[in-house]
């Protein structure tokens, strides 16, 4: 070990054994790639900014959760809260989106990290699915009402008012494909 630690600290290759060179090789790839990957983490806070762009961007989003009253659903707060997880990462929420009527459309006001702590089960959700799962919805693989019904997607959150918005709600699953984030778990 000594001899491995003086050849890493004067990296002359030919001083290190050749196992030793391609353990190091084989790590420093893979931690690299990790540390220098331009997407952030899938499901992570950073990515939940770069959700909440692309969200705003989307008309259904915007437009059709206002012609359904489903952004009305506020409980008074000026606005609802989306939380998202990858379900083979943990057991909690990773990042959220806050969605708000604005300008006569529903915005994402906000993308990150999860900061709201006491959601409202009348107005706000929680949804989770494995990595694996995301990413077939994402890619439009199938909607939402057969990702509930098979139990691919869990959420908790107003039932009725998602039944009532499978369209959009459709439309959001698909960001888990638009918004680009590294497997690495957040």
């Amino acid at each position: 070990m000594t001899r491995l630690t003086t050849c890493i600290a004067s990296p002359s290759s030919a001083r290190l054994p050749r196992v030793a060179t391609a353990l190091l090789v084989a790590l420093g790839t893979t931690a690299s790639a990790a540390a220098w990957s331009d997407e952030p983490a899938f499901m992570s806070g950073a990515w939940g900014a770069a959700a909440c762009a692309a969200w705003n961007q989307d008309p259904i989003l915007t437009q059709d959760l206002v012609k359904s009253g489903w952004i009305r659903n506020d409980k008074g707060r000026g606005f609802k809260v989306l939380q998202v997880y990858r379900s083979d990462c943990g057991k909690t929420p990773t990042a959220e989106l806050r969605i708000a009527l604005k300008d006569g459309k529903a915005e994402c006001v906000y993308g990150g990290p999860v900061e709201t702590q006491a959601l409202d089960k009348g107005a706000d959700y929680v949804m989770h699915a494995t990595t694996e799962r995301w990413k077939q919805m994402g890619a439009g693989e199938y909607g939402a009402m057969k990702a509930m019904m098979l139990g691919r997607l869990s959420f908790s959150g107003p039932y009725g008012e998602a039944m009532g918005n499978m369209g959009p709600f459709g439309n959001f699953l698909l960001l888990a494909g638009k918004v680009p984030g590294s497997a690495v778990c957040p």
